[in-house]
Order: structure tokens, then C-alpha cells, then sequence
């Protein structure tokens, strides 16, 4: 068991970040053990570091970053970065005239969520760069919320695994064919398009193996690529399927209960049993169209008698 437990968060939403914060050390057996590692962009960096200043979470750490002052972080290293910044890929994140049925105006719609263009998003890719002496990082996305004692994970043996994550696949559900390409050789070749899908969202990442197997590298090659995004669209999961392909240990469902952004059937027993339930998809439960069902998971970690939060007027 190591003596401290390391998180890594990449977010610009300050109330979001401090739900998943203080929902953790709210559970957490010894808080004093528990060390936040916040990643934001210079835009949000002011405020997330003052609202962390002011609202210090108790025996815990919290250590703020900038991902902008991140000089390594370039397009001559970083394939994806090269990409974002390519006149090709903004015309196909910003041209209107783009979609030419209603149907793909909107799948095309999900693309221009600007999150897509944010190196934010593709920082998960790096952690060993940002964390260069950590052994082992607890991965959480910022729409996560934490019910339980997550120290448990720690101990989880991944079997030299690098990635430890909660499976998403059902009868025929989330495979690897719904994210890839396999119509592509490159990824036909490679691939079983039947391998289960796995969820970003809270993920247990060995920092020890993925550098003695090169993750990042990996993750580069097959970001070249896609340069012309034949092998999969766009976000991290599908590199993420392909970077970590044979590499990631299935958790205890218990862990991930995922949906609550999406799916208004969730068992409520299974909510209130999961260590980590996730408000994937669109209803995030800091937006008005949240599902009202499933947003006291959420509301009841903020700190709704600060005077900046009275004045958002959130719904308690």
C-alpha cells in the first residue's frame, strides 16, 4: 500500500473540479493521505487556484497547474497538437456548411464541442511526462463523482497490466467496432472488432509499466496515423482503446457505474452501490437539462454556503 494516494484531474470547470475533490475526501478514510493533482488551461488557472486557496480540502493536498506552461508539451512532439492546430482540422471543426443532411449536421454537432479541441482532453496520454516520479495515478474524469473509499484500488493487482478500467461492453454493445474503423487495414489487421470497450473515467494507471512498454509512444504512432482521421473520428477513447489494447485489467463493475449523463434507467441500487458514478453524455448535472433524478448524487458535495455558489443560483 503506498503511503500517499495520487489523482490526476485535467479540467477548466472550477465547480466541477471541486465536486470531484471534496466528493473523494468526504469518503476518504484518511484524508490526509490523498494528494489532487489539478491540470487547467491559463484561461481557468486564476480561478481554479483561488477557489482551492480559499476552499482548502481539509488534510488533503492540492497541487494546480497550468497546461500551457507545459513547454514540452508542443507540436513538434505531440502529434495531436500538430493536428489541432492544422488549417484542415479547424475547417472540419468549424466550417457550418459542412454537413449536408440533418442527420450528419448533427453527429457532426458532438465534434464542435470545443472539449474536442483541447489539449486538456488529450493530456491522459501523457501522464508519465506530467508525473515523471509517480509509480501509480488514479485517472478521474471531472462529470465523476465520489461515493466511497477509493484506496481499495491501490491494492487492485493488474497483473502487469497498465490500465485498470471498468468494462462497457454488453450482448453486443460497445465493442471495438462501434469506435474503429475496420474497414481500415491498418486497424482490420490489428484489432478483434469484438474486444470489449472499456470506459475513461476513473482509471488506475501503472506509470512504471506504461514507460517500460512505451505507452506513449504507442499512443503517437497510431495518432499519425490518423492524421487523416480514416481509423477513427475524433476524442480519446478510440486511441485509448488502441493504445491500451491487451494492456488494461477489467475492474469490479462496482467501481464505474457510468450513464447517469444519458441513461434515465439506471438501477438506482447500482448507483448507490458504485464508488464512482459518472454523468457521461450530454445531461451534465452542473446544466439545466440534467436528469432532476440523478443530481443529488452530484449537488450534495457542493458547498452551496459559499458566497460565490449563492449567487449562481444552482437549484440545491
Amino acid at each position: 500500500t503506498p503511503t500517499l494516494y495520487h489523482y490526476a484531474l485535467f479540467s477548466d470547470n472550477v465547480l466541477a473540479a471541486s465536486v470531484v475533490v471534496n466528493s473523494t475526501i468526504v469518503n476518504a478514510k484518511d484524508p490526509s493521505k490523498h494528494v489532487f493533482h489539478l491540470v487547467t488551461d491559463k484561461l481557468n488557472f486564476g480561478a481554479m487556484n483561488m477557489w482551492f486557496l480559499s476552499n482548502p480540502p481539509g488534510k488533503a493536498t492540492i497541487h494546480v497547474e497550468n497546461v500551457d506552461e507545459f513547454r514540452w508539451l508542443n507540436s513538434s512532439y505531440c502529434p495531436v497538437l500538430r493536428q489541432l492546430e492544422s488549417a484542415a482540422m479547424r475547417e472540419y471543426y468549424f466550417k457550418a456548411e459542412h454537413p449536408t443532411t440533418l442527420s450528419s449536421g448533427a453527429s457532426n454537432l458532438k465534434y464542435r464541442n470545443p472539449k474536442y479541441l483541447s489539449m486538456l482532453n488529450h493530456l491522459r496520454f501523457y501522464l508519465p511526462q506530467v508525473y515523471p516520479k509517480l509509480e501509480k495515478i488514479l485517472f478521474l474524469d471531472d462529470d465523476i463523482v465520489v461515493q466511497k473509499d477509493l484506496t481499495g484500488l491501490w491494492d487492485v493487482d493488474l497483473h502487469g497490466k497498465v490500465n485498470g478500467a471498468v468494462e462497457t461492453c454488453g450482448e453486443s454493445f460497445h465493442r471495438f467496432d462501434k469506435y474503429l474503423n475496420f474497414s481500415n487495414p491498418h486497424i482490420a489487421r490489428k484489432f478483434d472488432p469484438n474486444a470489449c470497450g472499456w470506459a475513461y473515467g476513473m482509471n488506475m494507471f501503472d506509470l512504471k509499466e506504461w514507460k517500460k512498454r512505451d505507452i506513449t509512444g504507442i499512443y503517437h504512432k497510431w495518432q499519425n496515423l490518423n492524421e487523416e482521421r480514416l481509423l477513427w473520428k475524433l476524442g480519446t477513447l478510440p486511441p485509448g482503446l488502441i493504445t491500451f489494447y491487451g494492456l488494461t485489467h477489467p475492474l469490479d463493475k462496482s467501481w464505474h457505474v457510468l450513464g447517469l449523463g444519458y441513461n434515465p434507467s439506471i438501477d438506482r441500487s447500482e448507483i448507490e452501490n458504485a464508488a464512482v458514478v459518472h454523468y457521461n453524455g450530454n445531461m451534465k448535472p452542473w446544466l439545466e437539462l440534467a436528469m432532476t433524478k440523478y443530481r443529488g448524487y452530484w449537488s450534495k458535495y457542493i458547498k452551496y454556503n459559499h458566497p460565490y455558489l449563492r449567487q449562481c443560483k444552482l437549484n440545491e
